[in-house]
């Protein structure tokens, strides 16, 4: 009976360790994570109403955690993360973060049942770099053509830019950013941030 306990117990892990290494495809990772957060939107009375907190926790929840925050933050401020200190990339990552945050559940906020549609995915065997192309059908309006960089980590694939209409958001908020830095310094685009993550 023992054995019969210990060789199920094996098979469980077995199968459990089978599971958590069936990777997700780059493709697959983008559509499940649109499907769903859309769904949730489209289907939660209080999200139509307009309700802020939900937003911003499916944000939370459901879109972030597909992000290489880090390797965002790294591309976003490019030699001026190099020369950061610990607590200035800290308190960057912080800022940056609740701001992306917000700008998602904002887009998320004037979803009114456009349609996602999904390119056929283009990757050379063992690729650690991929783009999934899609494009937002709108009804009255032009396609939008939404591409997102993936790169593969020790985990599963993570998002670390996502290109609209061929503007880059790694590259607009460098541009950005690097104006604020070269002529105010670092924490003063910190702070600018934190004072905007604040008034909302």
């Amino acid at each position: 009976m023992k054995l019969l306990f210990k060789l199920l117990i094996a098979i469980g892990l077995m199968l459990n360790i089978a599971i958590a290494s069936a990777e997700v495809t780059p493709d697959a990772l983008v559509k499940q994570t649109a499907e769903e957060v859309l769904t949730i939107v489209k289907t939660d009375k209080d999200i139509q109403a307009g309700n802020q907190q939900k937003i911003f926790a499916i944000a939370e929840e459901k879109i972030l955690p597909n992000f290489d925050f880090e390797r965002v933050c790294r591309m976003v401020l490019g030699k001026n993360w190099r020369s950061a200190s610990a607590d200035q990339q800290a308190a960057f990552k912080n800022e940056f973060r609740s701001l992306l945050l917000r700008t998602y559940a904002s887009a998320l906020s004037k979803y009114r049942d456009q349609i996602i549609e999904y390119k056929p995915l283009r990757m050379e065997p063992g690729a650690t770099n991929v783009t999934v192309k899609t494009q937002i059908l709108q009804s009255g309006g032009q396609p939008v053509a939404v591409d997102y960089s993936l790169v593969k980590t020790s985990e599963s694939w993570k998002v670390y830019d996502i290109v609209i209409e061929n503007v880059s958001l790694v590259t607009n908020y460098r541009s950005q950013f690097s104006n604020e830095i070269r002529q105010n310094g670092l924490d003063s685009l910190i702070k600018k941030l934190a004072d905007k993550n604040a008034a909302v």
